[in-house]
């Protein structure tokens, strides 16, 4: 929680239906007033994918539904991300019903490897659904790495996946 000097007060202008029905949504929400709510809506905002700079390094998901009766569709979305191990934290699978699938791949990378990876998943056919969700934007690992190149540190090319993180996959079905 941020100190009351460390805020900053501004007038914002809603139209009446407008402020009526976000007054309704911070009380389903249990927000305690409007500034919490607006605050969470302006973060969430600013963490969408196209807001971020390519070369910033996220947390996130990457969720999508498919139908696993598509010749080879589960052989190449698999190859897709044993290519993309290095940004892959865990990986779970739910069979919604005879046809579809649900898949939740939780990464953590770069975030133009991370938007490369949804692009390729989105446009396989039988792919009905893909989303890049980002949840964290890691600003230290962004500091860390500029102060290895002013260092002349060598190792400033390793991966996101290679910054002394393990990684684990799970996989269920």
């Amino acid at each position: 929680m941020a100190d009351k000097e460390d805020l900053t007060r501004f007038g914002v202008a809603f139209p009446s239906p407008l402020i009526e029905q976000f007054d309704q949504y911070i009380e389903e929400q249990g927000y305690k007033n409007r500034s919490e709510a607006f605050r969470d809506l302006v973060r969430k905002t600013l963490l969408q994918p196209s807001a971020l700079q390519s070369d910033q390094d996220v947390a996130g998901t990457i969720v999508m539904v498919y139908d696993h009766h598509i010749s080879d569709l589960p052989i190449r979305l698999m190859e897709l991300q044993h290519e993309a191990h290095h940004d892959i934290i865990s990986n779970m699978h739910v069979h919604l019903n005879h046809d579809q699938c649900l898949e939740v791949i939780a990464v953590r990378g770069n975030l133009g490897r991370l938007r490369h990876l949804h692009q390729q998943i989105q446009v396989q056919k039988g792919v009905l659904y893909a989303e890049l969700s980002v949840t964290y934007v890691d600003e230290l690992n962004k500091l860390a790495h500029a102060q290895s190149h002013q260092d002349g540190n060598p190792d400033h090319n390793q991966s996101a996946g290679q910054h002394g993180h393990s990684h684990h996959h799970r996989y269920t079905e």
